[in-house]
């Protein structure tokens, strides 16, 4: 029984949507009837998206579902016509094919993770997308995801697959699933090796892809609209929080292969030994400066009962032990380090010398301390 349907989508856009996904299917594959059908499915997507989801449009159109678009798209191409006829067969041939086959590709960034590999295919004109295909019989995930890149980009990456890094999704029915895989130097030389498939092969900054199909930052980036991305849109919210979370796991691990001080505490190490390993590193440093002062003739602590006369009356001197210098203080001790010493034969060496004050005590692990965020917030939630 042929399928017909009035068309209710103008004729312009037909002619738009069918030179975009299907003129340029090769002759030797126009016969493959299932395969036109997914042309036609990123037709119908593109439709919906941009062309019946414009609200700022003065005709807006309305939207159809796959079935009836299909018989638009059939009865509008001339090499489609004559199997109108046929239309629910193939339909239901696709349907069972695409539950059944899901598609596998790879997310290719470079080095500083700011840039992704994105092909054009000859099929779909003017569109952009991930290196992706379908899975053969009984064949790996991780062996398509790297059989199609290489087929799409000319570029081995079967060894640098992690098979739990990927972004997946279901999208009408079918499930693709994306391997991210970083540390692709940028001036790669790709080239597919299949023949009337790609187009182009470039590198996008991620920072410039749309985050939703209303998104017009690659317009005013790069001159192309938000519709050449339809097929990256999906994973693009999800594939900027991936890099956001390595990212911090990079800096967290930086920080604590940098730092030894007293100040970091090692994250890995529980609670209670950070605080122990912390004061046991402070009172060593308070013993050492009261040894300093015993050897420079000074008492071991300052006197806790001072008093004044004034007027005839006796005032006790309120006693202050200060941890914490002003910005002052701590600028004259950076430049005495900094500063060689000028003193005679036998002086005592400025980064040695010790207020005369007796009230004023520093430790240099206060002085020098670093918050380390990440070992507050664990130390705050064990």
């Amino acid at each position: 029984m042929e399928v017909t349907t009035e068309h209710s989508i103008p004729l312009e856009i037909l002619d738009d949507l069918g030179s975009r996904f299907i003129i340029n299917v090769p002759v030797e594959e126009r016969k493959d009837l299932v395969r036109i059908c997914f042309q036609i499915e990123l037709a119908h997507w593109y439709y919906l998206d941009f062309y019946c989801a414009d609200d700022k449009a003065e005709n807006k159109l309305k939207p159809c579902g796959m079935k009836e678009f299909t018989a638009h798209m059939f009865q509008h191409i001339p090499f489609l016509k004559p199997h109108s006829k046929n239309l629910e067969s193939v339909l239901e041939q696709w349907r069972d094919y695409k539950q059944a086959v899901p598609t596998y590709g790879a997310i290719l960034l470079n080095e500083d993770l700011s840039q992704v590999l994105l092909v054009q295919s000859y099929w779909a004109k003017s569109s952009w997308g991930f290196p992706k295909g379908k899975v053969n019989e009984a064949e790996d995930p991780i062996h398509c995801a790297g059989r199609e890149v290489l087929e799409e980009t000319g570029f081995d990456i079967s060894k640098m697959i992690d098979k739990n890094e990927y972004i997946e999704s279901t999208i009408n029915d079918q499930l693709i699933r994306l391997y991210i895989v970083s540390g692709i130097p940028h001036d790669t030389k790709f080239q597919p090796r299949t023949r009337n498939e790609i187009k182009s092969i470039e590198w996008f900054t991620i920072a410039d892809l749309p985050s939703n199909k209303k998104d017009n930052t690659p317009k005013l980036k790069i001159g192309v609209g938000p519709s050449s991305f339809f097929m990256v849109v999906p994973f693009i919210k999800r594939l900027k929080r991936w890099i956001l979370e390595n990212q911090q796991k990079g800096m967290q691990g930086t920080r604590r292969h940098r730092h030894k001080s007293v100040g970091d505490a090692e994250t890995n190490l529980p609670k209670n030994k950070r605080q122990q390993q912390f004061t046991q590193a402070i009172q060593a440093e308070i013993q050492d400066f009261q040894l300093m002062r015993q050897q420079k003739g000074l008492n071991s602590s300052p006197p806790r009962n001072i008093r004044r006369q004034e007027n005839g009356r006796t005032y006790k001197q309120s006693f202050k032990r200060q941890l914490f210098v002003n910005e002052e203080e701590k600028s004259r001790n950076r430049h005495q380090l900094l500063t060689p010493s000028t003193t005679s034969v036998g002086a005592v060496p400025s980064h040695e010398k010790i207020s005369n004050d007796p009230l004023q005590f520093s430790a240099p692990s206060w002085l020098n301390f670093k918050f380390d965020q990440q070992a507050i917030l664990e130390c705050l939630s064990t």
